[in-house]
């Protein structure tokens, strides 16, 4: 069965396909609206601004501006004057009056004030929706989550890297309060799908079967993919078609991720 075209983004009034597309890696124009027909619509303009990216979702927004959600991210730290800079910048590349989701990129630790209160007036101002974290120090997602300062978290979760299954998911707070999450590294940077690193007896996994990993876990509500060819967007498309891994293949995927971390089945939730 097919994960569902769109579900509502908790904490937010968004309704989001289930892969988001990053920007990083150099897919065409053309790719955006293809992958759009096929019920993808988040758009992440990262660390790496790529002018075809962008020119596809300038493509979109004319057409479909209330149905796509545009992420901007900034690593802007300690003065709001940059984080401003850095989104203005992007909303006019983008030829948008305001951006979906702001994120505020790689924090371990709570951001400086004034790049929070810099956040909050943006979001004030109309300029952005809603604000979302990203970060590697996985017991400071809840701690942040309960200042209700974040709509949205980016959390790294793969088949190797599974310790947000502990640290994370379980320990946000429940209810209205509950903040989206968006799963990423889904092929722990290419590794899961490395025939070199798949362990002996085993197949190796493909992308899709990646990011399938991950939506298959109920406490993921998107998963961001970064296709750098127009075979990388259907391989995310088809993965959407094919829905959930069935037991026995999320018991494959996580034999191929204790083998590719290193760790012992004993210890499979040590990250």
């Amino acid at each position: 069965m097919p994960f569902e075209r769109r579900i509502p983004l908790p904490h937010t009034d968004l309704q989001v396909g289930r892969i988001g597309l990053g920007s990083s890696f150099g897919i065409a124009a053309d790719d955006l609206a293809l992958a759009y027909d096929h019920g993808i619509n988040f758009f992440y303009w990262g660390s790496m601004r790529r002018p075809a990216f962008g020119h596809g979702i300038r493509n979109l927004a004319r057409r479909q501006r209330d149905d796509i959600v545009v992420a901007v991210q900034s690593y802007a730290r300690f003065s709001g004057v940059l984080l401003r800079a850095s989104v203005e910048s992007a909303l006019k590349r983008l030829g948008l009056d305001y951006a979906d989701v702001l994120i505020l990129g790689w924090y371990n630790q709570r951001p400086a004030q004034a790049t929070l209160d810099a956040a909050q007036a943006l979001r004030a101002q109309g300029r952005v929706r809603y604000l979302m974290m990203s970060g590697h120090n996985r017991p400071f997602f809840p701690q942040i989550a309960r200042d209700n300062l974040f709509d949205l978290f980016m959390v790294r979760y793969n088949a190797a890297h599974r310790g947000a299954e502990r640290d994370v998911f379980p320990q946000l707070p429940t209810g209205p309060s509950h903040p989206g999450t968006c799963a990423y590294t889904a092929t722990r940077w290419g590794s899961l799908i490395d025939a070199a690193r798949t362990p002996a007896g085993e197949r190796t996994p493909s992308a899709g079967n990646c990011y399938r990993f991950c939506l298959s876990n109920a406490d993921v509500d998107l998963v961001l993919c970064g296709p750098a060819t127009t075979d990388h967007v259907r391989e995310a498309c088809r993965a959407l078609d094919t829905g959930p891994l069935d037991t026995d293949e999320m018991a494959w995927m996580r034999r191929v991720g204790d083998h590719v971390y290193g760790r012992s089945p004993i210890r499979s939730l040590t990250d």
